[in-house]
């Protein structure tokens, strides 16, 4: 499912239209980005937990030429499913 049907599914669920539907959608994600940038968790109770994880810095390597690279450290965001999302899914 791509956004524009993830938008299409929320019109059709809430008897919204595809507009409103449309900036409900844009609403969610921008509120969660800002929230995850600002070192809060997002935690939709049943469904599951957004959070930034750290990575710490390390060393790899060119495939292509064997050299050694540092890789910086980076925060990256993580979901972690609910039990409620887990059980619909199985």
């Amino acid at each position: 499912m791509n956004k524009s049907e993830l938008v299409e599914a929320v019109s059709s669920e809430s008897d919204l239209s595809k507009a409103d539907a449309g900036r409900a959608v844009d609403a969610f994600i921008g509120a969660v980005t800002k929230a995850l940038k600002s070192g809060e968790d997002v935690t939709l109770v049943g469904f599951g937990t957004f959070t930034v994880r750290a990575r710490g810095a390390r060393t790899g390597r060119n495939p292509r030429t064997n050299e050694t690279i540092n890789i910086p450290a980076s925060k990256n965001p993580a979901f972690k499913a609910g039990k409620a999302l887990k059980d619909a899914v199985n």
